[in-house]
């Protein structure tokens, strides 16, 4: 059963669903030129004093206003940059000093360009520099991702942490390897209580698992596991998609990827095809739950099969 918080409304899915669309089957700044950001309207909620969640086309924004300047979470697409900064003006009108990319992928990334060329400083895991710095595949929806250029590039990259000392709050930024893709980061407000988890945790439906790029189930459900031992009742969760959550979602979650893997693996030990996992069925008593996003059932248990036989 999901949680109250993780449902607002069909309009909400809708908007999730379109969001993670866009930014999936959108890999060339051609193809997201042609796309009509128009009708995208940036919505932000207050989660605690100084802390905000953004949410538009792309993966959720979390931000961290106050007198020492805005520090910023991925940056969706580049046509949304105008309008992010507008909406971030509302909170705050303090210059964006610092943008975090918790992971490669184009729809934390868009607007990485545009936020470079105005000063900001792109930070991000070692990984997402490597993977920024050359033209990429993503074989599971056929798009070649170009090399970004100089200037959405992060300028500062990290290992394993990093910690940011600002607005009166400590944002702790964590690695976890091998989750979503390899180089999957989340963000600890401490003092406020809040996390953003990036694409770790797709709140509602079932994530995409870039195991060509480092991705596997195992690194997923081990990486929320990390991320449910810091968090309380009263935390609030910043989903990468999805409508805001709590530890109770995101234990959920967990646990729909602990039975997908459980019911896959066997058949991959036993040598079963792709196609014949598939077939099997493995997901069909989720489905009614998890099944109704962007990625459908026989897709993930695709996804999960590729990650579990390497």
């Amino acid at each position: 059963m999901l949680n109250p918080i993780q449902v607002t409304g069909t309009a909400t899915r809708i908007i999730s669903v379109f969001g993670i669309c866009a930014g999936l089957l959108m890999a060339t700044p051609s193809m997201t030129a042609a796309r009509d950001f128009s009708k995208v309207e940036i919505k932000a909620t207050k989660l605690t004093a100084g802390v905000h969640m953004l949410s538009g086309a792309g993966g959720n924004i979390g931000v961290s206003s106050g007198a020492d300047g805005i520090f910023m979470i991925d940056d969706q697409f580049a046509p949304l940059t105008d309008k992010i900064l507008a909406a971030i003006k509302k909170i705050n009108s303090a210059p964006v000093k610092f943008v975090l990319n918790n992971h490669w992928h184009f729809d934390h990334t868009g607007g990485n360009e545009n936020m470079g060329k105005k000063g900001t400083v792109i930070v991000a895991h070692d990984n997402v520099r490597k993977l920024m710095s050359a033209d990429q595949m993503i074989s599971a929806f056929n798009k070649k991702v170009p090399a970004a250029p100089q200037a959405a590039l992060p300028v500062i990259t990290f290992n394993d942490t990093t910690t940011f000392h600002m607005n009166g709050q400590t944002l702790h930024v964590r690695h976890l390897p091998s989750a979503h893709t390899g180089g999957d980061s989340f963000v600890h407000f401490v003092e406020a209580d809040v996390v953003h988890t990036g694409d770790l945790f797709f709140n509602g439906f079932y994530p995409f698992i870039d195991e060509e790029h480092g991705g596997s189930i195992t690194g997923m459900i081990a990486a929320v596991g990390e991320i449910l031992k810091l968090a309380g009742p009263n935390t609030k969760i910043i989903p990468g998609h999805g409508p805001l959550a709590d530890k109770a979602a995101l234990s959920d979650y967990r646990e729909m990827l602990m039975k997908v893997r459980a019911g896959v693996k066997p058949l991959v030990d036993a040598g079963k095809s792709k196609s014949d996992v598939i077939s099997a069925k493995p997901t069909q008593a989720l489905d009614a739950e998890w099944g109704d996003g962007f990625l459908k059932p026989d897709a993930f248990v695709g996804l999960v099969y590729a990650s579990l036989k390497k």
